[in-house]
């Protein structure tokens, strides 16, 4: 039986800002650029008591509190202070399976300081993190990765929960569904119209419902209601790609979204941002109400520098879509792949070719 901790930095780019400027501490911090187009970042506790929470448009945080503190985002200085925290990691275990600047999966099967439980670890890393980056941590130990994700939300902010193999079952059955990965708001009614509300109504439910309604997804589905993942944490994967997408409520002409594809790619620059390389390709995917699944990408000379150049070149892969204007859509979705070290990829402006993706049936 695996033993994995989940930590999660606690309001990472607040908490550093904080950190570092002590003028911050104790007030609502925004990390944000300001702007009609800009969304937040990150937000401190004392921000998202009023709401305020990452990925919502800047304009709307600032009604939310006009007294909030703005900082633009330093990423460089975020990334530095993620590798430190890794480097804590790299000290208890081999294993560690990144997930964006600031959060990771380690694997403490077998942990390389000796101590007694995973839970000695957990309480080790974040007292270290403590102590040499003045930071706070929370933090999942659980038998397996979905559990472990699970638990380090339990007791945010810094915060430590376990949640053992015999406990699993009880403390997941009355979690909505939505904390599943994979489940999103289209994904949770769709859930609802089948009376699947609850994680528990999901491990009761017949394995070939699932299957019927949600295809070789419901098979996952049904294994993490009972608290089963047997994917291994994998401390040498590389993300190739990042991307956001939106199921409608009604399908779309192709002339309608625009704004949805602005949006989408808020959300999947907010997510690159995390990562401590550079993308080069934009990709836009489309689906028709037929469920005809289309592609279209733009290969950049140098790497997008911004949302809006996401955004714009997203929007622009619009008229590579050679359908009939009476095609309808379904879903939107923006991605970025063809990621590289910053080193390797400038973030400035400047010519790109076009490599148009075929599209998939």
């Amino acid at each position: 039986m695996r033993k994995i901790i989940h930590v999660d930095m606690d309001a990472f780019y607040a908490s550093v800002e904080q950190r570092d400027d002590p003028s911050l501490r104790g007030r609502p911090v925004v990390v944000a650029w300001r702007g009609n187009r800009s969304v937040v970042c990150a937000a401190s506790y004392e921000a998202r008591k009023f709401g305020i929470r990452s990925a919502m448009p800047a304009v709307r945080a600032e009604r939310l509190c006009p007294d909030a503190v703005f900082v633009p985002p330093d990423f460089t200085r975020y990334r530095a202070v993620s590798r430190a925290v890794r480097e804590i990691f790299l000290r208890h275990t081999e294993h560690v399976e990144p997930l964006s600047l600031d959060e990771a999966y380690l694997d403490v099967t077998e942990n390389l300081t000796g101590l007694p439980s995973a839970t000695a670890v957990a309480q080790t890393i974040r007292a270290e993190i403590r102590e040499e980056l003045q930071l706070t941590a929370s933090a999942g130990v659980a038998p397996n990765k979905f559990l472990a994700k699970l638990a380090s939300d339990w007791k945010k902010p810094d915060g430590l929960f376990v949640i053992r193999p015999e406990q699993a079952q009880a403390l997941i059955a009355p979690l909505p569904v939505g904390r599943v990965p994979g489940v999103g708001q289209v994904m949770e009614r769709r859930l609802a119209t089948l009376g699947l509300v609850r994680i528990g109504d999901l491990a009761v439910a017949e394995p070939d419902q699932l299957h019927r309604h949600f295809g070789r997804y419901g098979k996952r589905l049904h294994e993490l209601a009972h608290g089963i993942d047997e994917n291994p944490v994998s401390s040498d994967r590389a993300r190739i790609s990042v991307s956001a997408e939106d199921t409608f409520e009604n399908d779309l002409p192709l002339s309608e979204l625009e704004p949805h594809i602005r949006r989408m790619a808020a959300r999947t620059w907010q997510a690159a941002r995390k990562m401590d390389r550079a993308a080069r390709t934009v990709v836009l995917k489309l689906k028709t109400s037929e469920f005809r699944i289309l592609t279209r990408s733009i290969t950049l000379t140098t790497a997008a520098d911004s949302e809006q150049t996401l955004a714009d070149r997203a929007v622009g892969l619009l008229a590579r879509v050679e359908l009939p204007d009476s095609v309808r859509y379904r879903l939107v979705g923006v991605g970025l792949s063809g990621f590289e070290a910053p080193s390797e990829a400038p973030l400035q402006p400047g010519l790109f070719s076009e490599q148009d993706a075929s599209p998939e049936d």
